[in-house]
């Protein structure tokens, strides 16, 4: 079956044909980094990994490029209510989001490009556009002529006639159109700014995205990714600026649905915000993933605590499984579930004229039964419903419905003590979590928690859990549960199975 994939741009499942054979390029609109990031922001972050892990099992060269932008208006507006300089909100924000892309294990990507170090692209795109007649300068500004693009509102689905004005441009403006969006924004006292040939400012937010992704990905590329509220005005007028200009740009649109709560999209405004750095000292990562990425892309999710604890119950049955097979064959730890905090290492920004620079780490990705360097597992080592699943607009709910189909499937086979076919069902699902990006004994979930500290603790409860079997063996029984119960009472959760005792954090 081949890769289908919802486009907006169209409103139908289309088949994905790369624009060159054997790859493909991926553009995703990133943080505005303003603020640190909600589980509103990460869920786009989850799902569009989600989907680049899928394109490089299916056999592709994928080029992931995801956008910082680190100059806008938000930025500022909150850098002078806190008296701090711009650079230093953007660059303290962007390291949230890092931190919040590698602790629920997304890959990094392959390049991160900053705004404010893509000026000269973004002058030479405001050039090419006044030249062919779609934009012009006036106030100060330069806007793009909405009128000049016979197609403006085809992405989203609006007629011009029923637009709202932009509202990029604060006061009176010396705009031919109420909706014509601004390129290019003249300078303010206090603001930072680059010099242009027509005058000192700052970019405009849409014209951002257009530069950075036509240098990383070419003038033409495959898809363009975000958030749904993106749709309108950012990628309408994206995709309008740079087809005006010449460029093919994004052949399909992927965007996810939005995280709410109580009714409402989650956003910072209505303080209402989940901040990925306080959840994961809740939950662990990896149950926040699952829950972030259970449902199918392009659905909302109704964020409840309820709903967090059921994913995160599934997740452990899942979980449970693949460590009890692993452990009946000789190969696991014997410390149970990984309950940690670790990321994959991550890509910092690109660039830096105006900017802030810095790069962070890279780092590894870990998998299963490897490709021979992607860490991910084959697709011929996948259950054939499950590649379906995911050849379908990358419908993660079925393809989890087969992950656990499978995992009863390896739990019978356990309590029959069929190890063979605990073992052949055990490696299915962590084929299959691979490509999700939740198998719990592959990096980072195998060595979340610091390796010191995890043999520390394995080696402190293992003198435990000695004491506790001597004393049975002496038929002892009292001192056996007292020293189950202290465990207990410490957080460690013990289980006798046939092979011995084994022990989990309690949750």
């Amino acid at each position: 079956m081949t890769l289908r994939l919802h486009d907006t741009a169209t409103r139908t499942v289309r088949d994905f044909l790369p624009l060159t054979p054997g790859k493909a390029g991926l553009y995703l609109c990133g943080a505005t980094v303003q603020a640190p990031p909600h589980i509103g922001h990460i869920r786009s972050g989850v799902s569009f990994d989600i989907l680049v892990r899928w394109l490089k099992v299916s056999g592709l060269e994928v080029t992931f490029c995801r956008n910082v932008t680190d100059i806008d208006d938000k930025i500022l507006r909150t850098a002078s209510a806190e008296g701090s300089p711009w650079w230093a909100v953007a660059e303290r924000n962007q390291r949230a989001f890092t931190r919040a892309y590698d602790v629920l294990g997304c890959l990094p990507p392959d390049v991160e490009p900053r705004a404010t170090g893509h000026v000269p692209e973004m002058i030479t795109l405001i050039r090419r556009l006044i030249d062919s007649g779609h934009g012009y300068a006036a106030g100060g500004n330069v806007y793009f002529d909405v009128s000049s693009y016979d197609r403006y509102g085809a992405l989203s689905g609006q007629r011009p006639e029923h637009m709202r004005p932009a509202d990029d441009i604060e006061g009176e403006s010396a705009k031919r159109d109420p909706r014509d969006f601004a390129l290019w924004k003249g300078h303010k006292p206090g603001e930072p700014y680059w010099d242009t040939p027509w005058g000192p400012g700052r970019p405009g937010w849409h014209l951002e995205c257009s530069a950075m992704a036509t240098k990383y990905l070419g003038p033409t590329f495959d898809i363009h990714g975000g958030g749904l509220d993106l749709v309108f005005p950012h990628h309408e007028n994206e995709v309008a600026q740079s087809r005006a200009a010449g460029d093919g740009f994004a052949r399909y649109w992927l965007h996810n649905g939005l995280v709410n709560l109580g009714g409402e999209k989650m956003s910072k405004s209505l303080g209402n915000s989940l901040l990925v750095d306080a959840m994961v000292t809740e939950v662990r990562p990896v149950e926040l993933r699952y829950y972030l990425g259970q449902a199918h892309y392009r659905s909302g999710i109704e964020y409840s605590p309820e709903a967090l604890a059921e994913a995160a119950a599934a997740y452990r049955r899942i979980e449970g499984f693949v460590v009890r097979a692993s452990e009946a064959a000789g190969t696991g730890t014997g410390t149970g579930r990984a309950a940690g905090t670790g990321g994959t290492g991550g890509t910092g920004g690109t660039g830096g004229t105006g900017g802030t620079g810095g790069t962070g780490g890279t780092g590894g990705t870990g998998g299963t039964g490897g490709t021979g360097g992607t860490g991910l597992p084959l697709a011929s080592s996948l259950p054939a419903a499950f590649v379906a699943a995911l050849d379908d607009d990358l419908a993660v709910p079925q393809a989890l419905a087969v992950v656990h189909e499978v995992v009863t499937e390896g739990n019978t086979a356990l309590a029959a003590g069929d190890q063979a076919g605990a073992d052949k069902q055990a490696e299915s699902v962590r084929a299959m979590l691979g490509v999700l990006g939740l198998d719990p004994l592959a990096a980072p979930w195998a060595t979340a928690g610091g390796s010191e500290l995890s043999e520390v603790v394995e080696a402190l409860v293992r003198v435990a859990l000695d004491q506790r079997q001597a004393a049975r063996a002496r038929k002892d029984y009292p001192a056996a549960d007292a020293i189950r119960d202290q465990l207990h009472a410490a957080g460690i959760v013990v289980e006798d199975t046939p092979a011995g005792p084994r022990w989990e954090l309690a949750r």
